[in-house]
């Protein structure tokens, strides 16, 4: 059985963008290279990404979340310190609970690191496996780092058929303080010496091509901390800056931390590419590189457009600097283990079909409404595209204190009671709208998003948008 290669690629970026000349006009400097960038909505975060990117990676091998052997998860930015997020992310995606899983992190390298350890982890025989890279810096308000810092995420289905890597290696040398941050921080920094940052990642990026057979590539997807610096690192390396080009997504989408790489072979590949050299970078210094053969198309299904520009200020309030912490009192207390027990609805939307009279009920508990039967339900798997039955929205003032941080972010949002069919039967679920305005009738698609905070664990569940918003 031959070693697994890359059969098909999802990639998600956040519909929302500020320009690059919006941090030139605050602070007199804008992000080298970076025409725009991609910004997270309020309830989103590398999580929520690398569901988005997984659904579409899956969606385009045509398989599911059962048919996945091995799972990997990357990212340098995770919503919590210390959590394996493979076990949340598996039941978002529907991956069966035994499957074998690996999370990587601490580096922007840590994405390349998934997907050649992901495909050493095979062959799974009639199954796949799953590399999902999803990252989203940030630093201080007027440091460089976060003028550059972007959102996206990645995501890949290995399988008998596709792009095979057919070189690898890598090299390390240490480079302390070029870029770090310290326990309990979220923030990106680095000593800032411009000279010793640039040896640093040229060094060591030249240092791992040097272990691979490079030949005729079609695109080089190098590590992108700015929209300069992997050009500077394509001539030190006699690399066509073309070719660069033609493998990064920084110039629009910003630095995607350990997504970087990823997103740049997913656009790659998009493209037809067929031969591509990918070098993964981690600060410190570190770097993985790759080649992948392509020799036939592989899937395609990328969401990377964004059609929501931001303001300096909008900017801001989304992130999180304009808005204070969820007032004292009054939330809708739900207990861990009760939350625990709905995630099949709030993650896979498994409803409960009647063992009696066939009636759908969600969630699946309690007496029957058709037939008041207090048998038991059968699970059952709804469609992730409903209709709106009913809408309203929730002005200022009006949100429960678990969702006042979020309003104070993005706004006023809607809820939502939505139809959902199964087999000629519709059940009513209730849902907030994560964005777009809707009015009875229409058809929506079920994304998961951030639900709430509480007691410092963050609670995710499946919102609503518009389901003919593709993108």
């Amino acid at each position: 059985m031959s070693d697994p290669r890359i059969t098909a690629v999802g990639a998600y970026a956040p519909r929302f963008r500020i320009a690059g000349s919006e941090f030139a006009q605050e602070w007199s400097r804008g992000p080298a290279g970076i025409t725009e960038k991609s910004v997270l909505d309020a309830d989103e975060d590398a999580l929520t990404m690398a569901v988005e990117a997984g659904k579409r990676a899956l969606a385009a091998a045509d398989c599911s979340g059962a048919d996945v052997a091995h799972l990997s998860f990357a990212s340098s930015t995770p919503p919590a310190e210390e959590e394996d997020l493979t076990a949340r992310l598996g039941s978002m995606l529907g991956v069966a609970e035994a499957t074998p899983r690996q999370q990587f992190g601490g580096s922007t390298r840590a994405g390349v690191q998934a997907l050649l350890a992901g495909l050493e982890a095979g062959p799974w025989n009639d199954s796949v496996g799953l590399v999902i890279a999803s990252d989203c810096p940030r630093g201080q308000p007027s440091d460089a780092h976060e003028h550059a810092a972007g959102a996206g995420a990645a995501a890949f289905v290995l399988g008998e058929k596709g792009a095979e890597v057919v070189s690898q290696g890598e090299f390390t040398t240490p480079y302390p303080g070029t870029r770090f941050r310290e326990h309990g921080s979220e923030s990106v920094d680095g000593l800032g010496v411009t000279g010793y940052d640039r040896e640093a990642f040229t060094e060591t990026i030249r240092g791992a091509v040097e272990q691979v057979y490079v030949g005729d590539i079609e695109a080089a997807c190098l590590q992108a901390p700015d929209g300069k610096v992997p050009y500077r690192a394509a001539n030190a390396l006699d690399i066509d800056t073309a070719l660069v080009q033609a493998g990064t997504t920084v110039h629009d989408h910003g630095d995607t931390g350990a997504a970087s790489v990823p997103l740049g072979l997913a656009k790659a590949l998009a493209a037809g590419g067929e031969r591509v050299l990918g070098v993964g970078y981690g600060a410190g210094g570190g770097a993985s590189a790759f080649v992948v053969d392509a020799g036939r198309d592989v899937a395609t299904n990328l969401a990377l457009s964004g059609d929501k520009a931001l303001t300096y200020a909008e900017y801001l309030r989304r992130r999180g600097d304009l808005t204070g912490d969820s007032p004292a009192g009054g939330g809708a207390y739900v207990s861990m283990p009760a939350w625990h027990q709905s995630l099949p609805q709030r993650h896979r939307l498994v409803a409960g079909e009647c063992v009696e009279c066939g009636a759908l009920a969600f969630p699946p508990e309690g007496a029957c409404d058709e037939c008041g039967s207090l048998g038991t339900f059968e699970d059952v798997q709804l469609p992730g595209t409903g209709t709106v039955e009913a809408v309203t929205r929730i002005g200022q003032g009006g949100a429960p204190p678990e969702f006042a941080v979020q309003q104070a972010q993005s706004g006023d949002f809607g809820i939502t009671i939505v139809a959902f069919e199964y087999d000629g039967k519709a059940v009513s679920a209730p849902a907030q709208v994560a964005y777009g305005d809707l009015s009875v009738g229409d058809e929506v698609t079920a994304i998961i998003r951030r639900i709430y905070t509480q007691e410092g664990v963050t609670r995710y569940g499946f919102k609503v948008r518009p389901a003919d918003d593709n993108d």
